[in-house]
């Protein structure tokens, strides 16, 4: 079975030295955490998911999820570790405790998030998803709603989905067809079929109420006529307690690559009575608040399968005796040295390393500018910190997924032919992470998303802001002698950056193909840039940490070399990726179908 450590120090590293979470006095709440409990918080979190879902995850993926006499029934040993997943009040850490939850920071939550989805990722999604169902009806439901469902849903005594897709529409929901007939005393009757729905149906929990995107009889075309609302399984009295079955069912579990444990579902609706959620004909509105949650969720799992990946892969390469170093004998006791003196298995290791905490730091970032958003006492500063967050969600879903996925191979091919064996469960990793790159918006449209709307819709308001951000970072600390490496890599990056903001404008006035033509690589492009500014960060405050005599030197150490490595092996990637905006993006447009 594979192996797991949290990474606790890392965590405490992020939150007390990186983002000083501790002294934020303008973020209402805050003062109410210190040390000590965020500390025992994720300490609790770290031993659970160790000892209890990380022993589920190969035996859940060869089990899966069955679908027998229209009830889906979970891997063994998932119903015990879901009731103490809620006894032990997991579920509610970042939620309003007006609801029963104990409002948490997201920056907190995030990491607790990560340890769930390394440890398991198919049975933490059924949580997860439970979250963006509480966030859209507190954000956007009426009181009857939040009263009805939220304290359940927080307590994870009811789970929830989001139920978009239809198989004629994907992405495109300006094409979903599910009707919603009013039916009475302000409830609809929802038909229609879903797809792709994750945690559609299981025997955990005695409720889930779905979210579903549906159109209203006077629903005018395109996503402006779409409304969301809350369709439970079991219909709830007025009591709270449960009635009848409503009629909706999964109509098949899905056979794919991945993510065995979880039970994703073909749904049909029947007349199913639902509520509104939020406004008629504003569901993409509310139904966002869902999907922002979950593409952040989503980035973290790519980051969470990527570090237990490269921990294993690092446990393999210090075990594993093939031939000896190129420099000569290293460990005459042994028959061969240990893989790790490798140079390319080195590479790889590094590889993935620096890019696994250069990712925390930045999931950190974007989880406090999310903290910022709701909590900040100053309006503008909220404005500010929504701008901020919006820009980078692209970022931590598509850029994050697609690189823990490749760290995730190369984890994997660190281990050779047993890396394609089961029972070293690296292939497991492969499979459960390539959803990543795919479900809550592919990472194509998430450059798309990155390129057209948070670049140029906006003549780039959001990136200028952050742009500040990094040359003010540069100007304080561009005098410091042990800084000038790290700085001159970043302004390398960030210039990279303007340039190809400046070329993708300059020809997506006359060629609007362009921007999707270009938005990949710009996406990994600033995703490298954004690792290259936290990667600063973090040598600046470990430089601090040591010239101050902080203990625990070697942690601060490796710090720095592994900032070092980041800015040599990965932060020049920047300047191919421009010369591939500037010229590779034409030749893109310019073929015909017929060249195909």
């Amino acid at each position: 079975m594979p192996i797991y450590q949290a990474p606790l120090r890392d965590y405490q590293f992020v939150l007390n030295e990186l983002l000083d979470i501790y002294n934020q006095d303008n973020l209402a709440g805050f003062d109410e955490f210190d040390p000590e409990l965020i500390d025992a918080v994720l300490q609790g979190v770290a031993d659970f998911t160790t000892d209890i879902m990380l022993p589920l995850n190969g035996s859940g993926d060869v089990e899966g999820c069955k679908l027998i006499d229209g009830k889906v029934i979970t891997p063994k040993g998932f119903i015990d570790a879901y009731q103490q997943y809620v006894d032990n009040g997991w579920a509610t850490l970042t939620c309003d405790p007006e609801f029963g939850g104990q409002g948490l920071p997201e920056v907190v939550g995030i990491f607790a998030t990560e340890m769930k989805t390394a440890t398991n990722m198919a049975f933490a999604m059924y949580p997860g998803l439970t979250h963006g169902a509480y966030a859209a009806i507190h954000v956007h439901g009426n009181d009857r709603l939040k009263q009805k469902y939220l304290e359940k849903l927080v307590s994870g005594e009811w789970t929830g989905t989001m139920n978009l897709t239809e198989s004629h529409a994907g992405t495109d929901l300006a094409l979903l067809r599910t009707k919603a007939v009013p039916a009475g005393q302000d409830t609809f009757a929802i038909t229609g079929e879903k797809i792709f729905i994750s945690s559609g149906d299981h025997d955990l929990t005695d409720n889930i109420i779905h979210l579903v995107l549906a159109r209203l009889p006077d629903a005018p075309k395109g996503v402006k006529g779409i409304s969301l609302f809350a369709v439970p399984k079991v219909m709830v009295n007025e009591d709270g307690s449960l009635g009848e079955l409503n009629s909706l069912c999964a109509a098949s579990l899905e056979h794919k690559m991945g993510i065995h444990g979880n039970s994703t579902c073909v749904m049909n609706f029947d007349g199913a009575i639902g509520e509104l959620v939020g406004a008629p004909h504003q569901g993409l509105r509310a139904m966002f608040t869902m999907m922002n949650q979950a593409r952040l969720g989503v980035g973290i799992q790519g980051l969470g399968v990527s570090d237990i990946a490269y921990q294993n892969a690092l446990a393999y390469a210090k075990d594993r005796i093939q031939g000896r170093a190129l420099s000569g004998v290293k460990n005459a006791n042994l028959a061969a040295d240990p893989i790790l003196v490798h140079g390319d298995v080195r590479r790889m290791l590094l590889s993935q390393k620096s890019f696994n905490e250069g990712a925390r730091a930045l999931m950190g970032q974007q989880a406090l500018w999310l903290d910022e958003a709701e909590r900040h006492n100053d309006p503008q500063q909220q404005k500010r910190a929504a701008q901020l967050a919006a820009l980078f969600t692209p970022i931590v879903k598509g850029f994050v997924t697609d690189q823990g996925f490749k760290a995730c191979v190369d984890a994997q091919q660190v281990f050779g032919g047993h890396g394609y064996i089961h029972e070293w469960g690296m292939e497991q990793f492969v499979r459960d992470i390539r959803i990543s790159m795919i479900y809550e918006g592919t990472n194509g449209v998430q450059a798309l998303d990155l390129v057209g709307r948070k670049v140029m819709a906006d003549k780039g308001a959001a990136l200028k802001l952050w742009s500040e951000e990094v040359k003010t970072f540069i100007q304080i600390n561009q005098a410091k002698e042990a800084m000038k490496p790290f700085v001159a890599a970043l302004m390398a990056a960030a210039n990279d950056l303007e340039k190809a903001t400046g070329l993708i404008a300059t020809e997506a006035a006359q060629k609007p193909d362009t921007i999707g033509a270009a938005s990949f690589a710009y996406m990994q492009l600033l995703g490298i840039t954004a690792l290259t500014w936290m990667w600063a960060r973090v040598a600046n405050k470990a430089l601090a940490a040591i010239d101050s005599g902080a203990e625990n030197v070697d942690f601060y150490q490796n710090k720095l070399k592994t900032a070092g490595f980041y800015i040599a092996y990965w932060t020049p990637q920047s300047r191919g990726l421009v010369k591939q905006i500037d010229s590779a993006s034409q030749i893109i447009c310019d073929f015909d179908s017929a060249d195909f």
